[in-house]
């Protein structure tokens, strides 16, 4: 299945029935009189949240979704049928922006949540409604309100506890494929990755997921780059792993590289967790090895844990302290949802 985070979507909802003009004509039935019913209303275009997709290559071949017109009125105050509703099912992490692709309309961040986007039209109203003392034969019926069309923009942000940062080739695949089951292509050249990849990783009987984005280079802000476009999916995680590669000839620039292309991203992502690795260390010495790792301390002011993908060195302490922040910041929301109130704690069973 291939991966596909940006797709433009043409809606339109139902269109209300007419009203009915009609009058009673029975047989042996004394007093007449308007009998027209209601038009139905018009279908409503709806977008949910729904598990099992990790894409949203559904809306590149198909891009038109109309909800259906309700029916008119009939005789005998018979109401018509109302339009079906027509829902587009799309995964959790969806944002829903109007056409300049900058105005949140909703943001569908997990399983079961729903928004309207068009509501359909209401359905007119029969000649019955307009029955007077002084007018009890009214010729008259509204007909039924249009629907609402409109276009939007879906876009995807995958739902991750951590994402990987860092240049092309820093061993970010490598990472995740030795840490998960994922099996992301890794190759010498860069930008290897084209797409988003997600792996399961698990430390100390803990599970949390992880995010590969293709690599950024500087001016990725720009758009230089494929990097830029994918930014979006490490918006929500909770921790940054940030790879350097100790191969490098300037690894302190190429850390500042990728924090400035962060700041320059805007948004909250370079406020976010940041850990800070030194990967590839298979491939030095121990003087080399001590020497990178004292450059990337003073560029980072942090510390920074030396690793490599490829010998598997220096893998725990990295999955530990990003399941420390996973761990933290899954403590933040649940405190955040007791006092929003939407869970509260169920007291134990007294007699």
């Amino acid at each position: 299945m291939k991966f596909l985070d940006l797709a433009k979507v043409y809606i339109r909802s139902g269109s209300g029935g007419g009203g009915a003009v009609s009058f009673r004509r029975e047989k042996f039935v004394e007093y007449g009189g308007p009998d027209g019913g209601d038009g139905g209303n018009g279908g409503d275009v709806i977008a949910e949240a729904v598990d099992g997709l990790n894409t949203l290559i559904d809306f590149r071949y198909q891009q038109h979704f109309f909800a259906k017109n309700g029916t008119p009125g009939m005789g005998r105050q018979r109401t018509g049928a109302d339009g079906n509703d027509i829902i587009l099912r799309v995964p959790a992490g969806t944002e829903i922006l109007d056409e300049d692709e900058e105005t949140v309309i909703a943001d569908l961040a997990n399983v079961g949540d729903r928004v309207v986007l068009a509501r359909g039209g209401n359905g007119g109203f029969g000649n019955l409604h307009f029955k007077t003392s002084t007018n009890q034969a009214p010729r008259r019926a509204n007909p039924g309100q249009p629907g609402v069309e409109r276009t939007i923009w879906l876009r995807l942000k995958l739902i991750a506890d951590a994402g990987l940062l860092g240049l092309p080739n820093a061993g970010k695949s490598t990472f995740l494929a030795a840490t998960s089951n994922a099996r992301p292509k890794i190759a010498d050249y860069p930008f290897t990755t084209l797409h988003p990849n997600l792996g399961v990783v698990g430390v100390d009987n803990a599970e949390f997921v992880v995010a590969d984005i293709p690599g950024l280079i500087e001016g990725a802000h720009e758009g230089r780059g494929i990097g830029d476009r994918f930014l979006g999916h490490v918006e929500r995680c909770a921790v940054l792993l940030h790879l350097v590669d100790g191969t490098s000839e300037d690894i302190a620039g190429d850390y500042r590289t990728i924090i400035g292309e962060l700041e320059a991203y805007g948004g909250a992502l370079a406020d976010k967790p940041r850990i800070t690795a030194l990967n590839k260390i298979d491939a030095l010495d121990d003087e080399h090895r001590a020497a990178a790792i004292a450059e990337l301390e003073e560029a980072s002011g942090g510390r920074v844990y030396p690793m490599s993908g490829v010998s598997r060195e220096g893998l725990n302490p990295v999955l530990r302290a990003l399941r420390s922040e996973v761990d933290a910041a899954r403590g933040r929301n649940r405190v955040d949802d007791d006092e929003d109130g939407t869970e509260e704690e169920s007291e134990g069973w007294r007699p």
